[in-house]
C-alpha cells in the first residue's frame, strides 16, 4: 500500500496528556506512539479509556495538557485540511438537506473535493439527497457524515465509532468503501470501536488504550505472532520464562495468554490468539507487565 504523503507517522505522540477540569482529572496520560502511515489503525478499549480524547487531539480540536502530538508531520491544527474526522454525535446543519450539506462541502473544499465519492456514499441505500437533516435516522447521518469525511479526500481519516448506527449491511458496505479509499489514495485510516471483531479483518495495526494509557500497539500480525493461548497440565510450570498476561487454572488444567520468549514444553498445546482474545486479556489485566518498547523502524510503540 503507498501513501501520497511524504511523511512517514500519520501519528505521532510523545508524554501525551489531556486532562479537563481538576487538574487530577486525566483522560490520557504519558501516550507515545508512532502510526506509521498507510495504516488502517483500530483504537480500542473500555468506556472511559482516551479514544474520543485522542481523536480530537488527532484532529486538532482539542489542545494537549501535556507532551506533544503531530500529525501528517506537522502540528493538528495545521493539518485539517487534509484530515477528515467524524465524531461520535455526527455534528450535521439539522435545516439543510443532504445535497445542501454535500455541497457545502465541495465548497469547503475546492481543491480536494471527489463528489463522486461523496455522492455514493450519502445516497447509499437509496437516500434521498433533498431530505432534511433532522428528518434521518441515526444511521442515515452516519452516511451523510462519512460521505463529507471521504469526499475532503483526506490523507487521514479519524472515526469515532463509525458503525455504531449502521445496520450490519450498510456497516459491510461502507467498510467495503472504507478499505477502498486506503488500497486507492493510500488514505490512514483510525478508527475506534468497541466491537473488537469487526476490525480484524479489516484493520492492520492496534492501539489499545486502558485507563487513559497506551497498553498495547503495534501491526497486529506482529503482536499476535508475539503472543500465544497455551494450555497445559496445572502441575507443570512452564511458563516462568514467558511474560504472563492472563492465566486461570480449572482443574487440573492451566490455559494462559503469554508473551512469547521461549520453546514451550513439547506435552503444551499452543495457538495463535485472536485479535479479541488479546484485547480482553490484556485490559482484564491492567497489571500485567508492559509491552516492550521498540523503536519506529520496528512498528511498534517508541
Amino acid at each position: 500500500m503507498t501513501t501520497t504523503d511524504p511523511h512517514p507517522y500519520a501519528l505521532t505522540a510523545t508524554a501525551l496528556g489531556r486532562r479537563f477540569g481538576h487538574k487530577d482529572t486525566w483522560a490520557l496520560r504519558d501516550c507515545s506512539f508512532h502510526l506509521p502511515a498507510g495504516r488502517v489503525c483500530a483504537v480500542v478499549g473500555p468506556n472511559g479509556a482516551g479514544k474520543s480524547t485522542l481523536l480530537a487531539l488527532a484532529a486538532g480540536l482539542l489542545p494537549p495538557s501535556e507532551g506533544t502530538l503531530t500529525t501528517l508531520g506537522t502540528a493538528p491544527a495545521h493539518a485539517r485540511s487534509r484530515v477528515g474526522y467524524v465524531a461520535q454525535d455526527k455534528p450535521l446543519y439539522p435545516q439543510l438537506t443532504v445535497a445542501q450539506t454535500l455541497r457545502m462541502g465541495a465548497d469547503l473544499n475546492p481543491a480536494r473535493w471527489d463528489a463522486d465519492i461523496a455522492d455514493r456514499v450519502a445516497t447509499g441505500q437509496g437516500l434521498d439527497p433533498a431530505k432534511r437533516i433532522r428528518s434521518l435516522s441515526g444511521g442515515q447521518r452516519t452516511r451523510v457524515a462519512l460521505a463529507l469525511a471521504l469526499g475532503k479526500r483526506p490523507d487521514l481519516l479519524l472515526l469515532d465509532e463509525p458503525m455504531a448506527d449502521l445496520d450490519p449491511l450498510a456497516r459491510h458496505e461502507l467498510m467495503a468503501t472504507l478499505m477502498s479509499q486506503a488500497a486507492r489514495h493510500g488514505t490512514t485510516i483510525v478508527m475506534s470501536s468497541h466491537v473488537v471483531a469487526e476490525l480484524e479483518d479489516s484493520c492492520d495495526f492496534l492501539l489499545l488504550l486502558g485507563d487513559g494509557r497506551v497498553r498495547l500497539t503495534g501491526e497486529i500480525d506482529d503482536l499476535l505472532d508475539a503472543h500465544a493461548r497455551v494450555q497445559g497440565p496445572a502441575e507443570t510450570s512452564p511458563l516462568a520464562p514467558h511474560t504472563i498476561v492472563e492465566s486461570r487454572v480449572t482443574g487440573r488444567q492451566l490455559t494462559a495468554l503469554i508473551r512469547r520468549e521461549d520453546p514451550l514444553p513439547p506435552d503444551w498445546h499452543a495457538s495463535r490468539p485472536t485479535l479479541e482474545e488479546l484485547v480482553l486479556a490484556h485490559l482484564r489485566n491492567p497489571a500485567s507487565p508492559p509491552q516492550p518498547r521498540h523503536t519506529p523502524a520496528e512498528g511498534a510503540a517508541a
